[in-house]
């Protein structure tokens, strides 16, 4: 199986055909993720699922972290243009919009995990160009987040809100792994004593991006 490819995997030409491949490996990362850590998926076990060799993977995307890098960029997509909709009609209270962000990124693990892994691990094992490509994207998209927040928190300047939403990212990457620990930590922390030391995602988040707003509108 990891040597041969089957008739509906050979290799695209045109590129539509191209692009289409690319994006039947992407669903298949992400049906992965929804079973496995994304430490514990290799470019055999996408072509494993794919029923290709991992040769045919390599030829769409570099490495397994391409291949996340791509995902990361896929539901982040995805999830921006869900967020007006998710997020509090005007007017409403800037506190309000914070804990709706928190709740809206609480229910799409995928792109916690794969956001939390940008710095240790998709940004590792691939090209400069790649990630070039991925942090103008990223800016892209933050300016397009930034937006939104401006159009609901309009004291909060271009320049702040861009800030924002770059704490944020950095906050995420933080308090994801704290927030889905191991099943040693878990088991550890049944202990009473240790109440304290559970963290709760949506709710910590919520109350770190409300508090860097309060911040930045303050020092603004």
């Amino acid at each position: 199986m990891d040597d041969v490819e089957g008739p509906a995997f050979q290799r695209a030409r045109r590129p539509e055909h191209r692009e289409l491949r690319r994006q039947e490996i992407l669903d298949a990362a992400e049906a992965l993720l929804a079973e496995m850590p994304a430490e514990e998926i290799s470019l055999r076990e996408l072509g494993r699922r794919l029923g290709v060799s991992k040769t045919h993977v390599v030829r769409y995307f570099e490495s397994r972290e391409g291949v996340f890098l791509g995902l990361l960029n896929r539901v982040l997509l995805s999830w921006l243009e869900a967020l007006p909709d998710e997020w509090p009609a005007l007017p409403c209270e800037p506190d309000r919009v914070m804990r709706a962000w928190a709740d809206s990124l609480a229910a799409r693990p995928v792109l916690c995990q794969l956001w939390s892994l940008l710095p240790s691990v998709l940004e590792r094992n691939v090209s400069a160009d790649t990630v070039r490509a991925y942090k103008l994207l990223d800016l892209e998209r933050r300016t397009r987040l930034a937006k939104l927040i401006r159009d609901r928190v309009p004291a909060l300047s271009a320049d702040d809100a861009l800030t924002l939403t770059r704490y944020a990212v950095v906050s995420l990457v933080g308090l994801w792994p704290f927030s889905n620990p191991t099943p040693t930590v878990v088991e550890a922390t049944a202990d009473p004593r240790l109440t304290g030391s559970r963290v709760d995602f949506a709710a910590m988040y919520g109350e770190i991006l409300q508090t860097t707003l309060a911040g930045l509108l303050a020092r603004a």
